[in-house]
């Protein structure tokens, strides 16, 4: 996790240093990025170059936390509550399987969870 935390701090540098050349909406050109570096990591896929597919794994990584770090900027989200949110989803997914529930059940109930959230954040 060293790694993610120290790449997870360059993107911050980055949307710093954007921030003072008056670059604004940063985060719309990292997510059409991270929709072409998609498409070459399924190019990279077939021709068996693990360095390559690293390379490219790595650059949507790098998109994604500039997307996180330019909202937190921007709109004021949390990159922390973030990863939270994702390692709750994903662990009680994961849990839920485990103990023997289905893929659909698990994901209804938290589209429910988080629509009872969103309505509570509106009043």
């Amino acid at each position: 996790m060293k790694a993610f935390n120290q790449l997870l701090s360059i993107a911050k540098r980055k949307t710093h240093f954007d921030n003072q050349h008056s670059r604004i909406d940063e985060y719309r050109r990292y997510l059409t990025a991270i929709k072409e570096e998609v498409d070459e990591v399924v190019e990279e896929l077939p021709k068996n170059r693990q360095c390559y597919l690293e390379d490219e794994l790595g650059d949507i990584l790098w998109d994604y936390l500039n997307v996180l770090t330019s909202l937190e900027k921007e709109i004021g989200l949390d990159t922390e509550t973030v990863l939270k949110r994702a390692c709750q989803k994903y662990e009680q997914r994961m849990s839920g399987l485990e103990e023997g529930k289905k893929w659909a059940d698990i994901k209804e109930k938290q589209k429910k969870a988080l629509a009872t959230e969103h309505a509570l954040t509106q009043k």
